[in-house]
C-alpha cells in the first residue's frame, strides 16, 4: 500500500482577522492535488499533534518574533517529535540577526551592522542616514531610517527597545534601495526557485512603531549574476551545512554598486507565490520529496 504523506504547514493564528498568508491556500491545493494530505495549522496550537505529521514546514509564523523563546521552544519540541524544515537548529540561529555578523566573518559582502545590547554605549552615526532595528523583528517590525539631526529621536527609539531587552542593529542606510529597490531572490529545494524587487519599506520620518508595507512594489526581477554569486555565498555560509527546503535572501547595492546582503530569511519567508505562480508545481514537489525522506 502506498503511503500518503500527512504534511502540516506551520502558521499563526490570526484570530478574527483574515490571514495575510496569500500563499497558504495555493500550497495546500497543490499538495492535495499531488497526493498528499496537507493541513494548516497553527504553530502554538496546544492540541496539535506534530508527531502524528511525516514532515512540518513552517510557512507563515509571523507572529513569532514578538514571542521568541515560546517560539524556540516550540521549534525545539517539534524538531524532536517530527522532521522539521527548517532544521530546528537552523531556526534558531536564524531568528537572531546577529548572523548578519558570522556571516560578514565567513567573507559574506553584508550591509555593515553594529549591535547595541542594553548597558551599551548609543553609538549612532553622525555622517549619514542609518537604520535602527531590532535584531528579532520581523516586517519592519520596530525599524526606522534616520539623519544625524534625528539622534534625540533615535535614542528614544534605542531605549524602548533595550526597555523591552531587545538588542538594536544600526545600519547605515543603503540608498540604492530608493533607486533600484530591494531584491529577494527565493531559493527552493537546493536551487534558485524565482526573484522579486520591492521599493523602499522605511520611509523618512516614520515612526519605528508605526505599520510599514513590507512588500511595496513587488515585481518579478531577474537576478543578476553577481546576486545569485552573493546569495549562494550566504547560504554556503550557514553553520553547520544544513539541508534547507527554503530561503529567501534579501540583497540590495551597495554605494559601490555591488549586492550586498540585507537579510537571509531561513525561518518563514513569504514566497510570493501570486506573483510567481509557475513556480508553485516546483515548491510542492520539493516539500512532497522532504516528507519521503
Amino acid at each position: 500500500m502506498t503511503h500518503t504523506p500527512r504534511i502540516a504547514l506551520a502558521t499563526y493564528d490570526p484570530g478574527s482577522g483574515v490571514s495575510k498568508d496569500r500563499d497558504l491556500p495555493v500550497l495546500l491545493r497543490a499538495l492535495a492535488a499531488a497526493g498528499a494530505e496537507a493541513s494548516a495549522v497553527y504553530w502554538d496550537d496546544p492540541e496539535a499533534d506534530w508527531a502524528g505529521y511525516d514532515l512540518v514546514v513552517i510557512r507563515s509564523t509571523w507572529d513569532y518574533s514578538w514571542r521568541a523563546e515560546e517560539f524556540a521552544d516550540w521549534v525545539t519540541r517539534c524538531g524532536k517529535a517530527t522532521r522539521l524544515v527548517n532544521p530546528a537548529d537552523v531556526v534558531r540561529w536564524n531568528t537572531d540577526k546577529r548572523y548578519l555578523g558570522q556571516l560578514a566573518a565567513a567573507g559574506v559582502p553584508v550591509v555593515p551592522t553594529r549591535y547595541l545590547a542594553p548597558g551599551d554605549a548609543p553609538g549612532l552615526p553622525d555622517d549619514r542616514e542609518y537604520v535602527v532595528k531590532p535584531t528579532s523583528g520581523a516586517g519592519a517590525r520596530y525599524a526606522a531610517r534616520y539623519t544625524p539631526a534625528d539622534r534625540e529621536t533615535a535614542l528614544g527609539h534605542l531605549a524602548r527597545m533595550h526597555a523591552e531587552g531587545f538588542t538594536a542593529m544600526v545600519q547605515p542606510y543603503m540608498r540604492g534601495i530608493d533607486v533600484t529597490g530591494e531584491r529577494a531572490l527565493q531559493f527552493f529545494g537546493g536551487r534558485l526557485l524565482h526573484a522579486s524587487r520591492k521599493g523602499a519599506v522605511l520611509a523618512p520620518g516614520t515612526a519605528y512603531d508605526a505599520d510599514k508595507v513590507a512588500h511595496p512594489g513587488l515585481e518579478p526581477w531577474t537576478p543578476t549574476p553577481a546576486e545569485v554569486l552573493v546569495a549562494e555565498s550566504a547560504l554556503a555560509a550557514v553553520p553547520g551545512d544544513p539541508d534547507l527546503l527554503y530561503a529567501r535572501v534579501d540583497l540590495v547595492l551597495g554605494d559601490d554598486g555591488e549586492p550586498r546582503l540585507m537579510e537571509l530569511e531561513l525561518v518563514e519567508p513569504n514566497l510570493f507565490l501570486d506573483l510567481h505562480p509557475d513556480s508553485v508545481p516546483a515548491v510542492a514537489e520539493a516539500i512532497l520529496a522532504a516528507a519521503g525522506r
